[in-house]
């Protein structure tokens, strides 16, 4: 069959009908699983329970002042983030001094737990905001200079030789590496964001006010453990909305290259 040849494509509405079934196996098993009193209560709740909790935190547990605080801390990083590794990583990714320099502090940040940091960063920022956005930082900054050095890298100096030929300067060629490497590096701000939406749950358990990751620990504190995995719904419905508008806008911004 065609569908099983590799990387053989497959219609649309097979895909979309598969994404669909896919859902449905796991609540399934989810049904099979409590009905079979397989596991306690406690650990696996009624996923009707879960779905009306979920109703619960829509209107008594201000579901959407929780998300909006956990995009806002996300968001505070994301920008921070953009702003110091997107130079800092043409700079890496373009002179060999700087890379030196700089490689062994990226790499090493990037290697170690995050959640190691923590006990760290509360010392240094306290309990309240900076600490959450500090945390977030940790993660996301080495992550997308590697991404800019290694997009950097792929331009092929073929390009670079050709624009100093033409007459260009220095600052034009780092801006020509930005330009050629830019469609690369939007796309890793998706994966940039979901790794905001994992970091911000831990940040958030916290002294956290406010919150997703705040709302599933309050939940998580009186054992209602529905409200927990309505949380965790929350969180999946949440990366998937903020991931889809940054597809739409990689689609938009560069139309010539989407899939």
């Amino acid at each position: 069959m065609a569908f099983w040849n590799i990387r053989g494509e497959i219609p649309r509405g097979f895909t979309i009908g598969l994404n669909i079934v896919v859902w449905g196996v796991i609540l399934a098993l989810w049904f099979v699983i409590i009905g079979l009193h397989l596991l306690p209560p406690i650990s696996l709740p009624n996923p009707i329970n879960v779905a009306k909790a979920f109703i619960y935190l829509a209107s008594d547990y201000n579901l959407i002042g929780n998300i909006t605080m956990s995009w806002w801390r996300i968001f505070q990083a994301f920008v921070i983030a953009v702003v110091v590794a997107i130079p800092l990583g043409i700079l890496m990714g373009s002179f060999r001094v700087i890379h030196a320099f700089f490689f062994p502090v990226v790499a090493f940040m990037r290697a170690m737990p995050i959640t190691a940091f923590l006990p760290a960063l509360i010392g240094l920022f306290g309990i309240e905001e900076g600490m959450k956005v500090a945390f977030l930082l940790i993660g996301m900054i080495p992550y997308l200079i590697s991404i800019v050095v290694d997009e950097c890298e792929k331009v092929p100096n073929e390009i670079l030789e050709t624009a100093y030929t033409l007459g260009a300067n220095r600052v034009q060629v780092l801006t020509l590496l930005f330009g050629a490497s830019l469609p690369a590096i939007f796309e890793a701000f998706i994966i940039l964001y979901d790794i905001g939406w994992t970091y911000v749950i831990l940040a958030e358990i916290v002294n956290a006010r406010m919150g997703v990751g705040a709302m599933i620990e309050a939940a998580r504190k009186v054992l209602d453990f529905d409200r927990v995995y309505a949380g965790i719904f929350v969180i999946g419905v949440a990366t998937f909305f903020f991931r889809t508008l940054l597809r739409v806008a990689y689609r938009r911004l560069f139309p010539y290259i989407a899939r």
